[in-house]
């Protein structure tokens, strides 16, 4: 981790909507070319927190640098261009839009002919089944479907930082192994993944480093493979299964 360059640095972020404080101030390090997990419950302040990264949610106080560069509180039309982008919790995918249609909407912000090219390429590498619906109605496929339709489209801006928000969430197990799996291989292309999950297990997995949210704090970090280990983690989050 130390030998990697920091890509996406989260200092002393609080977010709160009205008087509700969801992040109360907490500190994030993403290293460049690494899986990096965000676990907790729900309401633990981790979408907010994602998507305060992507300018999606307004930042209270703190900051965040992405390249060296300050973040905080840019619009995200602003943001998608620099390297970051999101799959969002849910998918959002449009529904009434073909799934080559709602890729195109993923490169809205890429003028180059040639990288939009060359991101259909890696797209469709890694979900072939997407290639072979691409003039299918988005909303007739199925939810495994959707969410690799989701992450596709977060890919079509080729990002440097891709941002993902409960992949697994409502997904069988044998297509959770399957998106797990893919973001390994996405993530050894190079593109670094901030990944938001409930399914502590299966993301620590593929991670390299993890922090633990509560109530809007990190109350745990460190490499995945000692959070594995963890007693605490594994009795808040492991413990059932």
């Amino acid at each position: 981790m130390s030998e990697k360059n920091t890509i996406l640095s989260i200092h002393d972020l609080k977010i709160s909507y009205g008087a509700v404080k969801a992040v109360k101030g907490i500190d994030i390090e993403v290293q460049e070319g690494t899986v990096v997990a965000l676990l907790g419950a729900n309401g633990a302040g981790k979408t907010s927190t994602l998507q305060s990264i992507s300018g999606l949610v307004e930042v209270e106080s703190g900051e965040i640098i992405f390249e060296g560069q300050n973040i905080t509180n840019k619009a995200p039309e602003k943001i998608t261009p620099l390297g970051i982008a999101q799959s969002p919790e849910g998918r959002q995918i449009f529904a009434d839009l073909t799934v080559l249609e709602n890729l195109q909407t993923g490169a809205f912000t890429v003028k180059d002919r040639q990288k939009i090219n060359d991101a259909y390429e890696r797209v469709y590498a890694h979900f072939p089944i997407l290639e072979e619906r691409s003039k299918q109605i988005a909303g007739t496929l199925s939810g495994g479907e959707l969410q690799m339709l989701a992450i596709g489209r977060a890919m079509m801006a080729s990002p440097k930082l891709l941002l993902l928000d409960e992949p697994s969430l409502g997904l069988a197990p044998l297509i959770v192994r399957d998106i797990f799996k893919i973001i390994n291989d996405i993530r050894a292309e190079g593109t670094t993944v901030l990944i938001v999950e409930q399914n502590a297990l299966q993301t620590l997995k593929i991670a390299d480093y993890g922090y633990a949210m509560e109530l809007g704090k990190i109350s745990l970090s460190g490499p995945a493979s000692e959070l594995l280990n963890d007693q605490r983690l594994i009795d808040a989050y492991l413990g059932s299964g």
